[in-house]
């Protein structure tokens, strides 16, 4: 999740790795499935400054498409990000005319317990252990980064899932080097009187990549669950605010990016 809006034409590179890292899902039936369509928009992006420096105004609009499965050995996360579909507004760091941009992550994990002992590798607060991967794909197939390390899932009070993942970044980029990637994810479902409401999000903090910067990003979410309150099913249409922080955004020095989104989420 380090890079959540970046370049084009990945397309076929996403299609690849899918079909790479869910050999096993295909082998067998996934016992979950979810898939939901995102639509955010928020007006301060961080990019380059023509005047030098760096500017805080850029807009975008953004598509985000997200599947998460899991089977018997493990589960299965992707997601696909289009920033200005319509080709309008600023995508960050395109020279392209139409001024859109394409990035996407495919993160497949392996539970140790299920696959060695036939069960997690449960005590206390940890839920499972897990083998975990991620390929960040970039528009240059020269540029992607792949991530391989350990996971933990922990059962917390209140919390629908909260994972702790450690990895090593393989940054395949000339002259950079290998560097460490700690990455949580948590969802946690709560109620303000009737309001049925969800917290969750993502925290990045990557390092060592020299001459990268060390980066931290993280994008808390706070939706409401619109389809519940208008009748249409609990869990369907989600609605609220992203608010994305990035320190050090492409591992450049100083660019910081602050900025709130409006969030809408369909899930089927």
């Amino acid at each position: 999740m380090n890079n959540p809006v970046t370049p084009r034409r990945m397309l076929p590179a996403l299609a690849l790795s899918i079909g790479l890292a869910t050999p096993a899902v295909q082998a067998g039936s996934a016992l979950f499935a979810t898939t939901n369509i995102q639509y955010l928009h928020g007006t301060t992006y961080a990019d380059f400054d023509p005047n030098g420096g760096f500017s805080h105004t850029d807009e975008a609009s953004i598509i985000t498409i997200e599947h998460f499965n899991v089977w018997k050995y493990g589960d299965n996360f992707l997601f696909v990000d289009i920033t200005n579909p319509d080709g309008e507004g600023d995508a960050f760091g395109s020279t392209s005319e139409s001024n859109s941009s394409y990035y996407a992550e495919i993160s497949p994990r392996l539970s140790l317990g299920k696959i060695f002992f036939d069960r997690e590798l449960s005590w206390g607060l940890v839920k499972d252990l897990l083998f975990t991967a991620t390929l960040e794909i970039p528009e240059s197939p020269v540029e992607q980064t792949w991530l391989y390390g350990l996971a933990v899932d922990l059962t917390l009070p209140h919390f629908q899932f909260f994972q702790v993942n450690w990895y090593i970044r393989d940054n395949q980029a000339s002259g950079i080097d290998t560097g460490q990637q700690v990455t949580l994810a948590w969802a946690a479902p709560f109620k303000v009187g009737p309001v049925p409401l969800v917290f969750e999000g993502f925290f990045d903090y990557a390092w060592g990549e020299d001459p990268l910067q060390d980066n931290i990003i993280t994008a808390p979410r706070l939706l409401v669950d619109v389809g519940d309150l208008a009748g249409i099913g609990a869990g369907k249409l989600q609605a609220g605010i992203e608010y994305q922080m990035w320190r050090n955004k492409y591992g450049i020095d100083g660019m910081d990016e602050n900025v709130a989104q409006a969030m809408v989420k369909w899930i089927w």
